[in-house]
């Protein structure tokens, strides 16, 4: 792999300031669950730790008291290693608090820092805009002495909330927003998850970032593009502080967009919090979690981000080349099996009373080594619905009356009898086999235009499948300026209860995932036994997406 920052750091382990050594860092604030555009950033930061001979730290931003938890501490914890990397002890930037709070007065002293009394709303207002100046505060010309006062009254608690904070004294007309007397310490009456009340100040994460970094030795800050106006801001702050000509320096690249997909933490906070969803962990959520529990593995989330690369630019990834690395993934590795979501009944009026058989079936035809197994079959069978029409139009090549078709790995039958219910419904299908076509194949070398799979009645297995279609109708939510939630996709789920599995399909562990033979790859729920969720179907759509768009 090569791209533009991993040439950078090997330009910097030749002839750059580290001496060869390469440290980088995953900074997520632990106020919710890791996304897919999160796993992205993973994949960079601890992939080139790993490539470099480096070391990658994973550092909690817990800056903000009032939406931190020690529940998302273990929950991101878990989410990495499930991607497949070694998080290690992990550092909080709150081990740094009493640091960063020395260094804040170090710039107060040099004439760096001031303490204003303006409200937050006034502070925004007038900092003015890109063709607008900003205003000075009139708190900006008070004495050393003054502002390490109050800034030690601010630490101690001396005032309310909101009444104060602690700004860099930069330039209230820079052009860069960034730049004009950010704030870096503001007044916080609330518990911390790990400092408890010790602190009443808390650091910004402009303040915070770039010198915890410094502090663990981070050579190389990779941030998204939206961090690349806040640059100018952290090589200042290594400046005054005199942080070394070692010091870290940060460098952006692209997030990950991907359509009918929606990333913003206070949009999918609202989802869960109006219940559009059940939870962070919902099968249509793009969280981490979400995409375990619907089959995604972690294998083909980093084959993704490897694919899709580092790039300088901001772009939408259609989320059809996921799921195209997602099914590749499990076609090579999962098993193979038979399941009938819409069930209808076929009875084989030929069948010997009371004989029982199996069929022998292929495990996965993509690896020869996963070998058969015996599927048990008998006069009463299960078959889909959509498999049978009572009028066919010409293309329809599967089972009709006075039609013949093949059961995979069993038999050729032929639909003799329909019976309906009350409304017209088809209830059953009476049916012949054909005992020369064991295996699908007759003897006569007579052809069949179907192949359908089915399960035996007598030894079906009821489960609950999920079918899902995307949670987002359009393709691009909110990209017209809109709500994206306005576009949420009302079908986005379909619940199917009394689906009949064959029998193996009960010993399928939690979690795994399999392929229900013509229909898809099932994920078994991580908790709850015989419910299911698809994954992505067979069909692949990002090829079709290619062939219209003249690059496949």
């Amino acid at each position: 792999m090569t791209d533009f920052i991993r040439e950078k750091i090997a330009a910097d382990c030749s002839d750059g300031p580290y001496g060869g050594r390469v440290q980088t860092r995953f900074p997520p604030e632990p106020n919710g669950f890791l996304h897919i555009g999160h796993a992205k950033s993973i994949t960079l930061n601890f992939g080139i730790a790993d490539e470099f001979d480096g070391k990658c730290v994973l550092r909690f931003d817990d800056t903000n008291p009032d939406t931190e938890d020690s529940r998302f501490v273990d929950a991101i914890r878990e989410d990495i290693e499930w991607l497949g990397y070694d998080t290690g002890e992990p550092a909080f930037a709150s081990d740094y608090f009493r640091q960063l709070h020395h260094w804040a007065v170090q710039l107060i002293e040099k004439g760096l820092a001031y303490v204003d009394d303006q409200d937050a709303e006034t502070i925004s207002k007038n900092r003015g805009g890109f063709t607008e100046p900003g205003v000075d505060s009139p708190w900006r010309d008070r004495t050393v002495e003054e502002n390490l006062e109050l800034f030690e009254g601010m630490k101690n608690g001396e005032f309310a909330e909101g009444s104060r904070v602690l700004r860099a004294k930069i330039d209230m007309n820079h052009e860069n927003m960034q730049m004009r007397d950010p704030v870096m310490y503001r007044i916080r009456d609330s518990h911390h998850f790990r400092t408890g009340d010790l602190w009443k100040i808390y650091p910004t994460y402009d303040w915070a970032h770039g010198q915890s970094d410094a502090i663990e030795g981070t050579t190389h800050s990779l941030c998204t593009l939206e961090f690349d106006t806040h640059r100018p801001l952290y090589d200042w702050f290594m400046e005054q502080l005199g942080l070394g000509g070692d010091r870290p320096r940060q460098t952006e690249f692209a997030r990950l967009n991907l359509t009918h997909t929606v990333l913003s933490k206070r949009k999918l906070l609202q989802l869960v919090e109006e219940g559009h969803v059940d939870g962070w962990d919902d099968p249509r959520m793009p969280t981490i979690r979400g995409l375990r529990r619907r089959g995604y593995p972690a294998e083909a989330i980093r084959a993704f981000a490897a694919h899709i690369g580092i790039a300088r630019v901001n772009g939408t990834h259609e989320i059809e080349l996921l799921e195209s690395f997602v099914r590749t993934h499990h076609n090579t590795h999962a098993l193979r099996r038979m399941a009938v979501l819409d069930p209808i009944e076929v009875v084989l009026t030929n069948w010997p009373d009371g004989a029982a058989d199996t069929r022998e079936a292929i495990n996965n035809p993509e690896d020869e080594s996963a070998g058969t197994r015996d599927v048990p079959f008998s006069g009463r069978l299960f078959i889909e619905r959509d498999d049978f029409m009572v009028d066919p139009p010409k293309k329809f090549f599967r089972l009709a009356p006075g039609r013949e078709v093949r059961l995979r790995a069993g038999y050729f039958i032929t639909c003799d009898e329909v019976e309906t219910g009350p409304d017209g419904e088809v209830t059953r299908l009476l049916c012949t086999y054909d005992p020369a076509t064991a295996g699908g194949q007759a003897p006569d070398g007579r052809k069949v235009k179907a192949t359908i799979h089915w399960v035996s009645a007598d030894h079906a297995v009821d489960a609950t499948v999920m079918l899902y279609d995307r949670l987002f109708a359009d393709e691009h939510p909110g990209a017209d300026g809109s709500d994206p939630l306005a576009s949420l996709n009302p079908n986005s789920r379909e619940v199917r209860t009394g689906c009949k599995l064959e029998p193996a399909l009960a010993d399928t562990p939690l979690g795994e995932v399999v392929q229900f033979e013509r229909l898809g790859y099932f994920a078994h729920d991580l908790d709850r036994p015989l419910v299911f969720h698809r994954t992505v179907g067979l069909r692949d759509e990002w090829a079709n997406i290619q062939k219209r768009q003249g690059t496949g």
